[in-house]
């Protein structure tokens, strides 16, 4: 247990910072970091195996040594391997945000975009001002209507459009046959971009549109890596297209050495683990039902559809989610995601990532408890 109380170490000063959250290592050290459970940051608690972190432990003094490749097919060789693409066709990138950054710069001139959602896409705009925000409604549990949705950018004459798919903080999904009718219909549109960074958790066969991308040429598939492969530390992302000029422009963006030696070497290990990881994608899907069922039983709690490995609530009482935040933390040694800084969110909404059977169980208590005491209150 910590040595020292928790409400001493809290670096609560840091939350007005980001419009995401502090890391746990922010906010109350790297030591005092492994006390806690991480229900706020999303990454698969099944992967990567023991196997996989004992070769990346044991290859680290060599890779910290060593630059990683300056060739960029390196890395893309490695990724389409397992997604079973061109490695042409893909550009990987230190995280998702860091082609977002790029995205943003090279493609996007004013573009569409539902609101609540991940944040990178309206903050890395060259003109925050060039995001036409499409606000969605609270009584319909954030549910974005994608025919809707086209016939509103078409009124305010957008050639760009986002879809994020399991959407984030929503986690609302589409389906497959949804998003295909959608981007047929959206085929003169310069550029849509489907942020498929949680689909793997979607479902088996995963409902990607990988496969079909070759149909539309305006299409632009971003993920991020860290969240069902279990890596946010190492950085690693990927966006994918079939429409190579659009590629290039990218490229032309792209530094040198943009991975770390150590992320690249992770990647080479993908092919040889695909199956464990189909087995961890089945556990965490398995778990986050269960979690999204045992949360809609607390009284006190409003609880959104899930397609991808969080659930998304809101409290209906007087406790606000910086309160519940702070409470798990101090009182439970459980970090969640306050919600209140997303676009379009009110201040009682809080998303919670499963991690796992165990923890999820412990995190259902508790809030069991703390809405009970507000309840009393």
């Amino acid at each position: 247990m910590l040595d020292t109380p928790i409400p001493n170490l809290i670096r609560g000063d840091l939350f007005p910072d980001t419009s995401h959250s502090p890391s746990l290592a922010e906010l109350v050290g790297y030591e005092r970091a492994a006390e806690i459970v991480d229900f706020c940051f999303i990454a698969n608690p099944y992967y990567p195996t023991p196997e996989m972190l004992a070769a990346l432990a044991e290859s680290l003094p060599a890779l910290i040594k060593s630059y990683p490749s300056s060739n960029p097919a390196t890395a893309q060789r490695a990724l389409a391997e397992v997604l079973g693409v061109d490695p042409d066709d893909l550009i990987v990138g230190n995280g998702a945000t860091g082609l977002i950054a790029l995205i943003n710069e090279a493609l996007v001139d004013r573009i569409g975009v539902p609101v609540p959602t991940f944040g990178e896409y309206i903050e890395k705009l060259r003109d925050p001002a060039a995001a036409v925000l499409y606000a969605l409604r609270a009584d319909r549990e954030f549910q974005l209507d994608l025919g809707e949705y086209l016939a509103w950018a078409r009124g305010r004459h957008l050639r760009s459009l986002l879809v994020i798919n399991p959407g984030n903080p929503t986690g609302q999904l589409h389906s497959l046959d949804e998003m295909v009718g959608f981007l047929e219909a959206a085929r003169d549109l310069d550029l849509v971009i489907v942020d498929e960074s949680f689909i793997d958790f979607a479902g088996d066969p995963i409902p990607t549109l990988l496969p079909l991308a070759e149909r539309f040429p305006n299409l632009l598939i971003v993920r991020s890596m860290s969240k069902h492969y279990g890596v946010p530390g190492l950085r690693l992302g990927f966006c994918y297209s079939r429409n190579r000029e659009m590629l290039d422009r990218l490229r032309r963006l792209v530094p040198t050495w943009h991975l770390n030696s150590l992320a690249e070497y992770f990647l080479t290990l993908l092919p040889s683990n695909e199956a464990a990881y189909r087995q961890s994608l089945a556990r965490v899907t398995a778990d986050v039902g269960r979690l999204r069922d045992e949360l809609s039983a607390i009284p006190g709690l409003s609880v959104y559809p899930t397609g991808s490995n969080f659930v998304l609530f809101r409290i209906e009482g007087n406790m606000t989610a910086a309160r519940l935040q702070e409470r798990l933390l101090v009182d439970r040694l459980m970090y969640v995601r306050d919600c209140s800084n997303k676009v379009g969110l009110d201040d009682r909404h809080v998303r919670v990532a499963s991690q796992g059977r165990e923890a999820d169980e412990r995190l259902v208590d508790a809030l069991r408890d703390l809405m009970r005491e507000a309840g009393a209150g």
